[in-house]
Order: C-alpha cells, then sequence, then structure tokens
C-alpha cells in the first residue's frame, strides 16, 4: 500500500500531571530524558485527537489542543525517531493563517503527497449550513510547518446525511485514491478527494458524500487503514468528557463498506484512566507492529478539557479481529525506522 498512517500501573498521581502540565516544553529538542520504554502519558500537557503518521524514518502525532473551544486556536505538531523520545514543535498552524476560522480548532490529520505535507482540521464547530466553518486544508514544505490555508474556505462547510462537517481522516489506498472519512452527530461519510485536496469528486456509483455509519453507537472519530486485504474502520462512542468514551470498530472488503459494527477495543480502565478515546494508529513499517495512540483523562482530573495523549500496542488474533488494547502506564519500547 501506497501508505497505510497512522495508519500511525497504579493511578496517575496528581502532582505529577500538573509538573507535566506546568513544565515548558522547548520547540525543539526531546520531550524528556532517555528511557526504556515511552511512558505514558508522552506529551507534556493536555493533548488530545492525537493523529499518528509516520513519514520517512519519523513517527508525527498532530494533536488537539485541549482546552475551552475559543482557547483552540492553534496546533502543536511533536516528532519521534522511536517512539520513546518526542520534540515539540509549536505553532504549525494557527487561526492566523485560516482567515475563515476563530476557534475550537481540533482534530487534525496530516499527509504527504507529490513532496508536500497537506494538514486537514476542523474549525469553528458549526451547527447549521448558514455558519461558515467545518473541515479546512492547509498545506507546507514539511511536517512541522508552517502550513498556510490551501482554500481560503471550508473543503466542507455543510452537513450531508445529517454528518456535522468535522474530526476528518485522510488516506490513500492502493491504487492511489484519496479517501476522507469524517462525521459527528452520530454520522459519518466517507468522500473522495481530488487529486490536489481542493475538493471532492464522485464514487463509482455517482455519489459523493457516501453515509457509512456503523453502528447507532457511533458517535464521532474515524480513522480507517488496511491490513491484510480488508479495511478496518474505527471510531469513537459515547461523550468525549464522560468516563465512557471509547473505541469501537468494524470491517468490510471495501472502503465505503458496508461495515457492521464488531465491538469495543479501547474503554476506561479504573486502575489507570477515564474517557480513552479519539485515536490513531500507527504501523510501523516493514513489520507487523502496531500500536494506537489515544487521549485519556487521567484518574482524579474533573476537567473534561484534561485529556493526556498515550501509546499502547495493538494486537490482531488469527482471525485478523483487533484484541481489547490493554493501557498501560509504561507506554512502549522504542522502535527505529530509520535501522531497518
Amino acid at each position: 500500500m501506497a501508505k497505510i498512517r497512522a495508519v500511525v500501573g497504579a493511578a496517575l498521581v496528581a502532582a505529577a500531571v500538573f509538573a507535566a502540565v506546568a513544565a515548558p516544553a522547548a520547540s525543539a529538542g526531546p520531550a524528556g530524558p532517555a528511557a526504556a520504554t515511552s511512558g505514558n502519558p508522552i506529551l507534556p500537557g493536555w493533548y488530545a485527537d492525537p493523529e499518528a503518521a509516520v513519514f520517512g524514518s519519523t513517527y508525527w502525532i498532530f494533536p488537539t489542543s485541549s482546552a475551552p473551544y475559543a482557547e483552540q486556536t492553534g496546533f502543536d505538531a511533536f516528532s519521534s525517531p522511536d517512539l520513546v523520545q518526542w520534540t515539540r514543535h509549536r505553532n504549525v498552524l494557527t487561526t492566523d493563517a485560516i482567515p475563515w476560522a476563530k476557534e475550537a480548532l481540533w482534530a487534525p490529520s496530516g499527509v504527504e503527497k507529490d513532496g508536500r505535507n497537506y494538514f486537514f482540521f476542523s474549525a469553528n464547530d458549526i451547527k447549521t449550513d448558514q455558519e461558515t466553518g467545518g473541515i479546512g486544508v492547509a498545506v507546507a514544505d514539511r511536517p512541522e510547518g508552517p502550513y498556510r490555508d490551501l482554500l481560503g474556505k471550508p473543503l466542507i462547510g455543510t452537513f450531508h446525511n445529517g454528518a456535522q462537517p468535522i474530526d476528518q481522516f485522510v488516506f490513500e489506498d492502493d491504487d492511489g485514491a484519496w479517501y476522507m472519512i469524517y462525521g459527528g452527530w452520530k454520522h459519518a461519510n466517507i468522500v473522495r478527494l481530488k487529486d490536489d485536496f481542493t475538493g471532492v469528486q464522485p464514487h463509482e456509483d455517482g455519489t459523493l458524500y457516501k453515509e457509512i455509519t456503523p453502528a447507532p453507537e457511533y458517535v464521532e472519530g474515524s480513522l480507517m487503514f488496511k491490513r491484510g486485504g480488508r479495511y478496518y474502520y474505527m471510531w469513537s462512542e459515547g461523550g468525549w468528557g464522560e468516563p465512557e468514551y471509547s473505541v469501537a470498530y468494524a470491517i468490510a472488503d471495501k472502503p465505503t463498506g458496508p461495515f457492521k459494527r464488531i465491538g469495543k477495543i479501547l474503554q476506561q480502565d479504573p486502575t489507570i484512566a477515564t474517557s480513552a478515546g479519539h485515536h490513531s494508529v500507527i504501523h510501523a513499517p516493514g513489520s507487523d507492529n502496531w500500536y494506537i495512540v489515544y487521549h485519556r483523562r487521567p484518574l482524579g482530573e474533573t476537567s473534561r478539557h484534561h485529556r493526556a495523549t498515550a501509546i499502547d500496542r495493538m494486537y490482531f488474533d488469527e482471525k485478523g479481529l483487533i484484541l481489547p488494547v490493554r493501557m498501560t502506564m509504561e507506554g512502549v519500547p522504542a522502535e527505529r525506522l530509520d535501522a531497518r
């Protein structure tokens, strides 16, 4: 496949979490000392909706800055050579570069195409077609930006099939076709993107916005990857501010489905954290090693904005079904891509 992105213990002590949030992080340089494992959370501060990707021999995470909507006006990015040491790149995209966006920047999705980097995002949390906002796209010459708005307007700025235009995920299929899956308010659509990402083009059956809502439990946070010739569709269920927030999945033979819910694979652990969801997946190239990158709420935290990014292994059984993910405080061991 041309590219599958991300398709990349005991209770937390509140004082330790506060220290991680309050400690300043440089715009460059590893986010922490050398360690045998990444530890969890892996990023310093409150970050949610992590989008993970592999570009070359480097892992990337593009998260939402977890704060009230009026304060969500920019994105940071993080890079790592080994999943353990992470470098923060501040303000890779802000509302200053998006004339139509004012707040509620969230759920980024980053891809590489033809030597350029594209950054898809949600903005303004629109509730009607009369409001300006939705899903946008920005472009840069490198993963850490700075990104600039590509269109001067939303890529998708209206509701279709009842889906709020948020929480987009973009991926390239084996045949070179680029798809975007998105949608809030319990509805999900899949669109085929134009080659230059300036709009959408019809599916084979002529439809532009094809609904693929997999189950009544679906809420938001779509993601898709391919393994063993089959398409895995994953999403979040429950309210993002509630302890029961979780991740479920389905499998189909085509990216357009039909998809039937199989079950949950990530949910709260009363000994680790609550509100585990809105994730992405890393497949380490040249291996069958899979990782899930997600946000969760540390024990003892009550603010819905206090979400932290974590990483754990994701395994499959002999039939290709995803096994329930075990949340950990240890995280994952180092895995370098440049050593292969």
